[in-house]
């Protein structure tokens, strides 16, 4: 293993994870895509919806790098605190912003959660966690929530008395406090993929992060070995459970946190074993976007949302502009040329990742 004390695996499964969320989240028009880049309808699972809690999974392993030899002090409290805030505010900002005279949306309407406010919230319960608990404790929480919220979702009669439902349905438990408790402030009508109730389970994607970043850390001879036994036996886990609690990424499921946290060991034990006990390099510019990979990401939703609220005539935007003009063939299909618009856009942000990392510019949020 090089000498290194910087794990370069991590910082490439982050930058891998951060293109991905870029990529899937810029197509050229909503109306194509191939199915592996979209999310599943319900329930279900595509390889877009592991991007998620992949990332969730390295912010434990990152969290246990960051804090395993610090004690639980008042200035370390603080600092999770406003990495806490920043991260919240920076993703309330993406959904308040309008690029136009009003220059933000009602406040009576704007959604509160959303993808950095979900981080924001596991990376402070499960940093919070960490400093107070053993890993033994943090294990037993993680199981725990887990079984408690196939219970509650299962079993548990809603206030009317109807029967819950793992379904999109009002009396699905995650919806129906999303609805009660978010009211006008959701993605949907009906619910938030970020709401409330599945940030819950979210947390132990974070916690097994950890978990994983304990023993990536150790100077144990027999890590791979591990890498696959665990991989193996939460995916098993996860897939069989899945029978009764369908995989599922709108409500976070605890089959499906198995199921995610699974690959994400299986394949960071891949890389882990390539880069940092093998030496091959591979994959830099994934690695450079790792290292500043939440400027990235809110970078890359102000600029999108900037494109397609910015108008151009009566009826079209920068977006479709530059989709049109640029992207648009008919040798090609619409899949494909939505798919190469997000490929270019991916492309840039890889770059702007190269960019920052040259010029030795680590913004820490």
């Amino acid at each position: 293993m090089k000498t290194s004390q910087r794990i370069e695996s991590v910082d490439l499964l982050r930058g891998l994870t951060i293109a991905a969320m870029i990529l899937v989240n810029n197509p050229g028009t909503w109306s194509f895509g191939y199915a592996p880049l979209l999310h599943a309808e319900w329930h279900g699972l595509t390889p877009t919806d592991l991007i998620f809690p992949f990332f969730l999974f390295i912010v434990g392993i990152s969290i246990h790098i960051s804090y395993k030899s610090k004690l639980g002090t008042a200035i370390v409290y603080k600092k999770i605190l406003v990495r806490t805030l920043k991260l919240f505010a920076l993703g309330f900002f993406l959904g308040w912003f309008l690029p136009y005279v009003p220059f933000f949306n009602d406040l009576e309407t704007v959604r509160i959660l959303g993808v950095l406010q979900r981080i924001a919230i596991v990376f402070c319960v499960s940093a919070i966690l960490y400093l107070n608990v053993n890993w033994k404790t943090l294990l037993g929480i993680a199981l725990s929530i887990l079984i408690g919220y196939f219970i509650l979702l299962g079993v548990v009669m809603l206030p009317d008395g109807s029967a819950p439902t793992f379904n999109r349905a009002p009396n699905n438990w995650a919806m129906f406090i999303d609805v009660n408790i978010l009211g006008d402030h959701m993605w949907k009508d009906d619910y938030d993929p970020e709401g409330l109730l599945s940030s819950i389970p979210a947390i132990v994607s974070c916690i097994f992060g950890i978990l994983i970043g304990r023993m990536l850390m150790s100077k144990s001879t027999n890590k791979m070995v591990y890498f696959m036994v665990i991989s193996l036996v939460l995916l098993a886990s996860g897939y069989v459970w899945s029978y009764w609690f369908p995989l599922n990424k709108a409500i976070w499921s605890s089959s499906f946190v198995l199921v995610t946290t699974g690959w994400a060991t299986l394949i960071l034990g891949v890389i882990y074993y390539m880069q940092d006990v093998k030496g091959l390099q591979f994959g830099s510019l994934f690695k450079y976007a790792g290292m500043n990979a939440i400027t990235i990401y809110f970078l890359s939703g102000f600029f999108s949302k900037t494109l397609y609220l910015t108008k151009i005539g009566e009826s079209s935007n920068i977006h479709s502009w530059l989709y049109d003009t640029l992207f648009v063939y008919d040798f090609l299909s619409g899949k494909m040329s939505s798919l190469l618009y997000a490929l270019a856009v991916t492309s840039f942000y890889l770059v702007l990742g190269y960019v920052l990392y040259k010029r030795n510019i680590f913004i820490k949020v």
